[in-house]
């Protein structure tokens, strides 16, 4: 009996694979190639309907059977080019930051399925895939790899980061990946600082995921958490203003690395951002070209003056001699 479900179960995969591969096949040629009845083919769809796989069946010429679109998304079949084209287009999509985040729970479902005979093709061809977009830095995609598995099951990493001029081991709890227009960063409880810090994966070196599991922390929000830290945090001086524009005028005005933006009320948002001075943060905004007020920190309201009084003198007449 065990022979013949595994028989069964084994011809069902066959003829769904072989669904997938065109679009409409008679019940002669599915029953030669599988070596079974016509009988036997309708079985097997009724086999594969109950699953949820919306199989149809037409009558006369023209007619047969073809795999159609459900409510739902089944399971596919790829056999290995197919599997391998797959996990490679994904690895150069999310390796120059292209890839959503939907693209790499792909990658990782696929990753966590892909037999080990194939897993040295497609390091070789990921390798030879460039991109020729500008600004983006480049990641392992290997990397990429084992800290979405790492975030995935929950389990602890360790890779190697700078950090006062030495590269450091860190330990740390990984949550999320976070792409932005031009890097990936992992979102991650630092076990040896106590806290949450965001890390630029192009800087990690020896990353490994251990086998050592956690219960997630309430976390902030990642892709939030990581925008204020490369657009404000790592700065020396950083400033807060409400500017008297949408939300969405601003946004279209700067870059998501260079200022956070959020709603306040009708016409009006906040904007948070960063740089190495406080005229330099403050003269970004002033070129938005929108009225605003400085929210934090005081002392930029002093230099708000400063700075008016030299545009002022700068603007005036000059001097009869």
């Amino acid at each position: 009996m065990a022979g013949d479900e595994r028989s069964t179960t084994e011809r069902v995969l066959a003829l769904l694979g072989l669904l997938q591969q065109r679009r409409v096949w008679t019940g002669p040629e599915l029953a030669d190639r599988l070596g079974v009845t016509s009988r036997t083919v309708r079985r097997d769809v009724g086999r594969l309907r109950a699953l949820g796989y919306p199989v149809h069946a037409g009558q006369g010429v023209g007619g047969g059977y073809r795999l159609g679109p459900g409510q739902d998304l089944p399971p596919l079949l790829l056999d290995d080019e197919e599997a391998i084209a797959t996990v490679v287009s994904l690895l150069a999509g999310a390796g120059g930051a292209v890839a959503g985040d939907a693209a790499l729970r792909a990658l990782t479902k696929l990753d966590r399925v892909l037999p080990t005979r194939l897993r040295h093709e497609v390091r070789a061809l990921s390798g030879s895939v460039e991109s020729f977009a500008a600004g983006r830095a480049p990641v392992d995609p290997q990397v990429l790899m084992t800290l979405a598995g790492a975030c995935r099951d929950e389990v602890e990493a360790g890779f190697g980061y700078p950090s006062g001029g030495q590269v450091r081991r860190r330990r740390v709890e990984p949550y999320r990946l976070v792409a932005s227009e031009r890097r990936w960063y992992l979102l991650a409880y630092d076990l040896d600082r106590d806290g949450w810090r965001s890390f630029r994966l192009d800087r990690m070196t020896d990353v490994s995921a251990r086998t050592w599991r956690f219960r997630p922390r309430p976390a902030p929000d990642a892709a939030s958490y990581v925008q204020e830290g490369v657009a404000s945090r790592v700065y020396p001086h950083r400033a807060r203003f409400l500017v008297h524009a949408p939300a969405g005028t601003v946004r279209a005005q700067v870059p998501a690395s260079a200022a956070v933006v959020r709603p306040r009320g009708s016409g009006r948002c906040e904007v948070i951002s960063g740089a190495g001075s406080l005229d330099a943060v403050l003269m970004h905004v002033l070129l938005l070209g929108h009225d605003f007020e400085v929210l934090d920190p005081p002392e930029l309201a002093s230099r708000c003056r400063v700075l008016a009084e030299k545009l002022l003198t700068a603007g005036a007449p000059a001097s009869d001699h």
